[in-house]
C-alpha cells in the first residue's frame, strides 16, 4: 500500500489555511487576497480625496485673500468720501483747532475747544470778560456737624426760575442730617449743601448752585426758620454770607459781544464747543484757527500702505516657484484668473490720473521689490498747499447744478446723472425720480435717500427748494474711492473670490459623497470576500479531514 503522510493548520477567523501532503501541498494568504480586492476598489477614492484635498487648500488661500480685501476696503472708508458734515466719519471732515494768544495771556489756561466732524474751517478772535459763575453761600459757625440741633421746620429751597423743593427737618436732626436732606433733592432743586471745617469745633454749612448764572431762593414755610437759625440767611430773609454771585459768562467773538449762563459754549460756532476757564486781560486776545485734521488723513494712508502691502504679499506667495521653475507646492492659487484680475484692477486704480494728480504727489511709489511706500514728507507738503487736490485724488465727491440741492452722503460708488425732483402745490416735495424711475430714491420730508440695492445706495440730499425742477448731479471717483469699492466688490458674499470658494465647497462635497460611497462599496465587498473565503477554508478544512480518514484507512491495510 501507498503511505501517505498530510499536516494540516488553520485559523479559527478563516483568513489564513495551509495544507499539505507527501504528494500534494498549498498555501493560501486569504487576508492579502481580500485586502488587494478592498485595494483595488479604494483606489478611486484616495485620488479623489487628493483633489477634495487641493480643494480645501484653494479655498483656504481664497479666504485669506477675501479677509485681506476686507481689511483693505475697511482702512479706506475714512478716505473713500469726502463727505462733509457733523455725522460724517471721513478723514476729510475730522477737524483741529490751534488756540494762541495776543498779549499776557495763557491760551491753554484761558480757553479750551472741542469741534465736531465738518466744524466750519476759519479763524476767529475771542476775548472774555467775565466767566459764569454758581451762587455760593454759607452760614454761621456750628459747634458740631454730628449733634442735635434741636430745631424743627420745612423750608423751600431751589434755583432762580427753576424748580423748589419742601426739605422737612425735625428736632432730631443734626446739621449733617439737614446737607444729607438738601443733598437728596438736587436732581430737583439744583442746590447742592456740604460742610466746611473751619476748626475741631467750628463746622459750617455751604450751598453752591449747580447750574452757572442762577441765584439761590429760599423761604421757610413752616416752624423754624431753619437757614435762619443756621445763619444762612438774616432776619430779613437775606443771604447773610455770599461767597460767590452768580453771575453770566461774557465774552466778544470777532467783535460781537455775547452773554450765555454757562461757560461751556456749543451754540455760537456749529459744532464747536468753547470751555471758557479765565477771564482774558484788558488789551489781550485769543486766537483760534480751525482747520482740516491731516494727521487722520496721513494715518489712514499709512493704514492703506500696510494693507495692501499685505494682501500684495499673498498674491506674491501664490505666484512663487520652485527651483525647476515650476510652481511651488505652497502656490495652490498659481495662476488663478481670479486674483490676476483684483491685482490688475488695483494696479489700474493706483495708477489713475484724477484733477491732473496721481499718486506720487501724494508721496506714494513702488520701491524695488514692488512693495508700496509712502513718504510722509511729500505728502505733509502736498496737504498743506493744495488740500482740495488731495480730497478729489483719493475720495468719491458728488455736486449738484442747484444750491437748493444740497449732499448729505455721496456713497463709495456714487454716481453722475439727472435727478427729477416733485412739489406739490403746497410746496412739499413728493418724489425723486431718474429716468422716469422713482424706486431709486425714497422721499422723507426734505430728505432724498437712495434706495437700497441700487446703484444709488448711500447716496443722500436735502432739497431746500419749492418749485418742481431737474437737477444734475456730478460725481468724481478718486483713487481711495475706487480701491475701496474694487476691493469690497471682490470680497463681498456674493463677490468673485466667494463664488470660487462657493464652488470649490459644493464639489469638494459632491466629491466627498463620491468617497463615502467608494468607500462603503469596499467594506461591503470585504464583508463578501470574507465570508466567501471562510467558505473555501471550509471546504479545505473538511478535505483536510477525508485525507486524514483515507490515511487512516491506508495504513491500516497496509498492516493488515
Amino acid at each position: 500500500m501507498t503511505s501517505v503522510s498530510s499536516t494540516s493548520s488553520s485559523t479559527s477567523s478563516g483568513v489564513t489555511v495551509t495544507t499539505s501532503g507527501t504528494t500534494n501541498s498549498s498555501s493560501i494568504d486569504w487576508s492579502a487576497l481580500i485586502q488587494s480586492a478592498v485595494d483595488a476598489k479604494t483606489a478611486q477614492a484616495d485620488t479623489i480625496s487628493t483633489t477634495i484635498t487641493s480643494n480645501e487648500a484653494k479655498i483656504s488661500a481664497y479666504q485669506t485673500l477675501q479677509t485681506d480685501l476686507q481689511t483693505l476696503y475697511s482702512g479706506l472708508s475714512s478716505l473713500s468720501t469726502a463727505v462733509i458734515n457733523s455725522l460724517s466719519t471721513s478723514a476729510f471732515a475730522t477737524r483741529a483747532a490751534s488756540i494762541s494768544s495776543t498779549g499776557d495771556v495763557s491760551a491753554s489756561s484761558a480757553l479750551s475747544m472741542t469741534i465736531k466732524n465738518g466744524a466750519a474751517i476759519g479763524d476767529h478772535t475771542l476775548t472774555i470778560s467775565q466767566l459764569a459763575t454758581a451762587h455760593k453761600v454759607s452760614g454761621s459757625a456750628q459747634s458740631s456737624q454730628t449733634d442735635e440741633l434741636g430745631y424743627s421746620g420745612t423750608f423751600s429751597i431751589g434755583l432762580s426760575g427753576g424748580a423748589a423743593s419742601d426739605i422737612t427737618v425735625t428736632s432730631t436732626m443734626s446739621l449733617q442730617d439737614v446737607v444729607d436732606a438738601i443733598n437728596a433733592q438736587t436732581s430737583t432743586t439744583n442746590v447742592q449743601a456740604s460742610i466746611v471745617q473751619v476748626s475741631s469745633t467750628s463746622y459750617q454749612m455751604v450751598l453752591t448752585g449747580t447750574e452757572d448764572a442762577a441765584d439761590i431762593t429760599y423761604s421757610s414755610t413752616s416752624g423754624d426758620d431753619i437757614m435762619s437759625e443756621l445763619g444762612v440767611t438774616d432776619s430779613s430773609g437775606t443771604f447773610a454770607n455770599v461767597i460767590q454771585e452768580a453771575q453770566s459768562a461774557e465774552f466778544t467773538l470777532d467783535g460781537i459781544s455775547m452773554t450765555r449762563d454757562t461757560n461751556d459754549i456749543s451754540d455760537v460756532l456749529s459744532g464747536v464747543t468753547f470751555s471758557l476757564l479765565q477771564a482774558t486781560p484788558e488789551g489781550t486776545s485769543l486766537n483760534i484757527s480751525i482747520e482740516t485734521d491731516t494727521s487722520q488723513i496721513e494715518s489712514a494712508l499709512q493704514t492703506f500702505v500696510t494693507n495692501y502691502n499685505a494682501f500684495r504679499d499673498e498674491v506674491i506667495a501664490q505666484q512663487a516657484t520652485a527651483t525647476d521653475g515650476t510652481a511651488d507646492s505652497s502656490a495652490v492659487l498659481f495662476g488663478d484668473g481670479t486674483m490676476r484680475n483684483i491685482m490688475d484692477a488695483l494696479q489700474n486704480a493706483l495708477n489713475s490720473t484724477v484733477g491732473d494728480m496721481t499718486m506720487a504727489d501724494l508721496g506714494l511709489s513702488f520701491n524695488e521689490n514692488n512693495e508700496l511706500e509712502l513718504d510722509t514728507s511729500t505728502l505733509s507738503e502736498i496737504l498743506s498747499t493744495n488740500l482740495s487736490g488731495v480730497t478729489k485724488l483719493l475720495s468719491a465727491q458728488t455736486t449738484t447744478s442747484s444750491s437748493q440741492l444740497s449732499v448729505v452722503n455721496t456713497g463709495t460708488s456714487p454716481q453722475s446723472f439727472t435727478l427729477d425732483l416733485t412739489v406739490d402745490s403746497d410746496g412739499n416735495l413728493t418724489s425723486a425720480s431718474v429716468g422716469g424711475d422713482s424706486s431709486l430714491f425714497t422721499v422723507s420730508g426734505t430728505t432724498i435717500i437712495g434706495a437700497s440695492g441700487s446703484i444709488y445706495a448711500g447716496m443722500a440730499f436735502t432739497y431746500g427748494g419749492s418749485t418742481s425742477q431737474s437737477i444734475a448731479v456730478t460725481s468724481t471717483t478718486g483713487i481711495a474711492s475706487q480701491i475701496y469699492q474694487i476691493a469690497k466688490n471682490y470680497s463681498s458674499s456674493s463677490g468673485a473670490l466667494q463664488t470660487q470658494i462657493t464652488s470649490l465647497t459644493n464639489r469638494d462635497d459632491e466629491l466627498q459623497q463620491k468617497v463615502d460611497d467608494i468607500n462603503s462599496a469596499a467594506s461591503t465587498l470585504q464583508s463578501q470576500l470574507q465570508t466567501q473565503y471562510a467558505k473555501y477554508q471550509a471546504a479545505i478544512e473538511s478535505a483536510n479531514s477525508t485525507l486524514d480518514y483515507l490515511k487512516a484507512l491506508l495504513n491500516s491495510s497496509s498492516s493488515d
